[in-house]
């Protein structure tokens, strides 16, 4: 017979069974998914079958047995799990029909022998967009990861190849490896995970496998000289394990970094087919050098500073002999110069450009250049301003000015060789060779 002292014992440890002593979160999922986002399983949409996420196809295999159900492009879905609770909650909320296309097999054969199979594919709009969502918020997660990683100053490693210890940043270790040992994955800012990346690598080692050929040896030494004799210090790039390594293989859902790769040179390919005839160039709106005046062509430019200013810049360049390195620095020099208010030629001061500009117009200063040591320096190949469109008008006449020069300081003078045996004896170098020999004589 139980007592009232049993029964309140009872109650009590029933009251202690119901405490919660940890946190609870609500679900965070896209598009209302209402689940346990904290079970690794995968669940049926259909039933209350459940697979772990490494038996995926066990479950896709169960649902198109037992339900019918085809999922297309299953690899293009970031994240199955939260795709699978997502039709698992609509699917209780409408018929499957309103959803999936209806694919009949044996359509001619009798009607008891027919089958029913239900297609969900991204070209319902509903299911595109979930792909969409659950595929930015795996980018988002892992680029969240990335930056964790980056900023963290508590890493601490041992290169692989020889036991060097690293603490702060992994990129230290990482570059390590690759200058040294030349061991390379990679730029560190590509690569998430980066523990896990380099536990997953040095499992293989201990396990006396190449990480390239992925062959296993029978001793670490012999493992150590076919790495170094066979340049197999990398990692196998045809190895899907070392995708979710690299953060470019989350940038579209279900491609790797191969497929961009080669979309990207196929659209390189397939623009070279392209018809250019119906472009036009957008115009130069370059700006004079002394004055805020711009034109759409150099050409109009040039014969605005010549006619306004009295600067002509295409006889400076053929009368200083200027190649193209020389004009930038010129120019450059000019823009600093004009900027701060000052004549180039006498350094004099002024309050305003328009001051500058009259002073240098009233004493011929705007043609009469300095010294080549005062602006022919380094400091002069960068711009006064970024968008000086001036500079990339520039003619590259170098070659030009350099063969003219050759042409004008070693002249050319034919010899006559209508009489050969008169040419070899009057010849400069039978003398010099003649006066060789004598002056070898003891």
């Amino acid at each position: 017979m139980a007592t009232p002292q049993g029964s309140a014992e009872r109650a009590r440890k029933s009251d202690h069974e119901d405490y919660i002593l940890e946190p609870l979160s609500l679900p965070e999922s896209p598009g209302g998914i209402s689940a346990v986002e904290g079970s690794p399983s995968v669940p049926c949409i259909f039933c209350e079958e459940y697979s772990p996420v490494s038996e995926q196809n066990q479950l896709l295999k169960h649902m198109i047995i037992e339900h019918k159900l085809v999922i297309a492009d299953v690899r293009l879905v970031a994240d199955f799990r939260r795709y699978a609770l997502y039709w698992k909650k609509r699917f209780s909320e409408q018929p499957i029909t309103d959803f999936c296309c209806v694919i009949r097999t044996n359509s001619e054969a009798a009607l008891e022998e027919q089958d029913n199979y239900f297609l969900l594919c991204d070209a319902l709009p509903e299911d595109r967009t979930l792909r969409e969502k659950l595929q930015q918020q795996r980018l988002r997660e892992n680029l969240e990861q990335q930056q964790r990683e980056r900023n963290d100053t508590d890493f601490h490693g041992a290169c692989m190849f020889c036991d060097k210890e690293f603490t702060g940043n992994r990129s230290d270790l990482l570059n390590h490896m690759a200058n040294d040992h030349a061991f390379n994955v990679g730029l560190p800012d590509n690569i998430v995970h980066c523990e896990e990346f380099l536990e997953l690598l040095q499992k293989k080692l201990d396990s006396l496998q190449c990480l390239y050929c992925e062959k296993t040896f029978r001793d670490k030494n012999t493992l150590k000289d076919h790495m170094r004799k066979k340049q197999h210090r990398r990692i196998n790039a045809k190895n899907r394990e070392y995708d979710r390594f690299y953060i470019i293989n989350y940038l579209e859902f279900g491609k790797t970094w191969e497929e961009v790769q080669s979309e990207d040179d196929r659209e390189l390919l397939d623009n070279q087919e392209e018809d250019w005839s119906g472009w036009e160039e957008h115009p130069v709106c370059a700006v004079c050098l002394f004055c805020e005046k711009q034109a759409d062509t150099t050409e109009k430019l040039y014969s605005h500073m010549e006619e306004a200013h009295g600067f002509d810049l295409l006889n400076i360049k053929a009368e200083h002999g200027l190649n193209f390195y020389q004009q930038v620095k010129l120019l450059n020099f000019i823009r600093r110069e004009v900027h701060q208010c000052r004549c180039y030629s006498c350094q004099e001061k002024f309050q305003s450009k328009r001051e500058l500009v009259n002073h240098m117009e009233e004493t011929r200063h705007i043609t009469l250049l300095p010294a080549r040591s005062m602006w022919d320096q380094p400091q002069y190949y960068f711009p006064t301003y970024e968008n000086d469109t001036l500079l990339c008008t520039l003619s590259d006449s170098e070659d030009d000015l350099t063969a003219g020069k050759q042409e004008e300081d070693v002249p050319v003078i034919s010899e006559d060789i209508s009489n050969i045996e008169a040419l070899k004896r009057t010849s400069v170098l039978n003398q010099l060779l003649c006066e060789e020999i004598n002056n070898g004589e003891p």
